[in-house]
């Protein structure tokens, strides 16, 4: 880390950005940015996907250096060279895409390039599960630092990497869309922890897409747009509204309203679908339900409920589980992932890095990866005008800003990199497509774009099914509305009858439901 001349800030500001550009192969992601960060602090950062702020947030903990610019760290000139210089001067960083190690254990991952050691007898395995398990604990998180990474779900994966950025006992720490694998319940964890960070003096910074959340928790906001910054100023003096006008130029678009369209035959029935756990029980209990073509049915669980374990069973991920699958009556569970992909199933998985896309390829090869075999020429050849026809449609069918398909896909933002994802499944040309989270890391004005694109596909004869935690969605998109709780189908309620108030005290039956079996079967072995 290098440093010059020394600059007098505020009393209350420990770092500041000044003009800070970042030019990425021509392509300007962030363009004089002048930010500061206040100590004891929520500096929320917020913006439409693509607009900058990650690249911005990676700048300041050390990933990335800035083409032009200057980052002052109290009061002097710095210049971080990696990230270890950044986590020396007290920043820290909870990634938006997960940055862990699935086959280390949780505390092996919380002390990462930091481990806790015993002299010339190496690393102290135990103290590290010790010290893990207490900002575990802090957090509620309900996870024992011995398990394996990879056998979390990764709402309690991000629960992981929030406590490894806790445990850094940063000045700055920069949360990076904390919340948006987490349930309500965790997020009000999450948020008294922050609390208690904020009388320790700790500077956050707070990135979300959820306007509501930004409201709730911010002191300060910064507000984004095509790499620039386009409006400041203390939370308490502003609104939703003003947040929207500043990111997107205009009010929140209307992702609610419908697009009227025909509702036709059955396209999709599940029959008795169970998926057994390896500890016992039911990760997905005898669940059976039916979509029709032009059909959206929206699927509202909790974290836990057994949605994407249905979708991941629906396209035959689970060779162990049981039940039937149906296209057009057609019983398609004899067939592997790649048969009913070809049936007319196409998923689009909640986790997009590890799940959706091949990160080392580029946005076009990711676009076309699942549907090679409608790309071949003469059997054996794919590419030519047919292949770059069907990318450019794709690209502009979803707005996915991709000034060049052949970069890499990681050289896009987070909401970009899920539109790749959509297209990907949209390529296949399915009959049925599932959609597990498709909101997750997208920003107001993307979602509309995603919804939109979603009640077309249902106005052109698809069967949509999508899993969602967020109440307010389920209500805006759905046709019908499936609640399930604990891998369990509670009801299926007509759109007349889906009203919020229906969906939440079915969602609380199912656990109620649960609880009590539960209660039942503990009391049973102790007798």
């Amino acid at each position: 880390m290098n440093t010059v001349d020394r600059v007098t800030p505020p009393d209350d500001c420990v770092l500041e950005l000044e003009d800070v550009t970042k030019v990425y192969s021509g392509i300007v992601a962030v363009k004089k940015a002048n930010l500061r960060l206040r100590r004891g602090a929520v500096n929320v950062l917020v913006g439409e996907n693509g607009a900058g702020k990650s690249t911005l947030m990676r700048i300041i903990a050390g990933v990335e250096r800035p083409t032009l610019g200057r980052i002052i760290l109290d009061g002097k000139p710095v210049q971080f060279d990696s990230p270890a210089d950044a986590v020396a001067n007290g920043i820290g960083m909870v990634f938006q895409e997960l940055n862990l190690f699935s086959n280390m254990s949780v505390a092996e991952n919380i002390f990462a390039t930091r481990e806790l050691t015993r002299g010339l007898r190496g690393i102290d395995h135990q103290a590290q599960v010790d010290k893990a398990n207490e900002f575990l604990n802090r957090l509620e998180a309900g996870i024992n630092a011995d398990t394996l990474v990879e056998d979390l779900p990764i709402g309690q994966q991000q629960m992981v990497e929030i406590a490894k950025a806790v445990s850094l006992k940063a000045r700055i720490l920069i949360m990076d869309e904390p919340t948006s694998a987490l349930s309500a319940a965790e997020v009000d964890i999450l948020f008294k922890v922050i609390a208690e960070l904020k009388a320790q003096g700790v500077a956050i910074v707070y990135i979300s897409h959820r306007l509501e959340e930004l409201m709730r928790i911010g002191d300060y906001i910064t507000v984004l747009r095509d790499g620039q910054i386009t409006g400041q100023a203390q939370v308490k003096d502003i609104d939703t509204q003003w947040i929207v006008r500043s990111m997107i130029g205009s009010d929140a678009k209307d992702f609610a309203k419908s697009v009227s369209h025909t509702i036709g035959s059955e396209a999709i029935r599940v029959e008795d679908v169970c998926l057994p756990r390896v500890q016992g029980g039911f990760a997905v209990d005898h669940v059976s339900l039916s979509v029709r073509a032009g059909e959206i049915l929206g699927i509202y669980g909790l974290m836990g409920a057994g949605r994407s374990e249905l979708f991941e069973c629906i396209m035959g991920r689970h060779t162990h589980s049981t039940g039937k699958v149906f296209i057009e009556g057609k019983d398609i569970s004899a067939g592997d992932t790649t048969r009913r992909i070809r049936q007319g199933l196409a998923l689009i998985p909640e986790d997009r890095q590890r799940e959706g896309l091949v990160q080392i390829l580029s946005i076009a090869n990711n676009l076309t990866l699942a549907s090679l075999n409608r790309l071949v020429r003469w059997g054996f050849h794919i590419g030519g005008v047919k292949e770059k026809s069907a990318i450019r449609e794709a690209i502009a069918d979803l707005a996915i800003k991709a000034p060049n398909p052949d970069f890499e896909v990681t050289s896009m933002s987070g909401g970009n990199q899920q539109k790749v994802v959509i297209g990907k499944a949209l390529m296949t040309g399915p009959k049925v497509l599932l959609m597990d989270e498709p909101s997750r890391g997208i920003d107001v004005g993307a979602k509309a774009d995603v919804f939109r694109t979603m009640r077309r596909l249902a106005g052109e004869g698809l069967a949509i099914l999508f899993s969602t935690s967020d109440l307010e969605e389920v209500m805006a998109l759905s046709d019908r509305v499936a609640v399930m709780s604990n891998g369990r189908l509670i009801t299926v309620l007509d759109r007349e009858h889906a009203t919020e108030a229906a969906v939440i005290a079915a969602s609380a039956e199912g656990h109620k439901a649960f609880s009590r079996e539960v209660g039942t079967g503990s009391r049973q072995e102790n007798a």
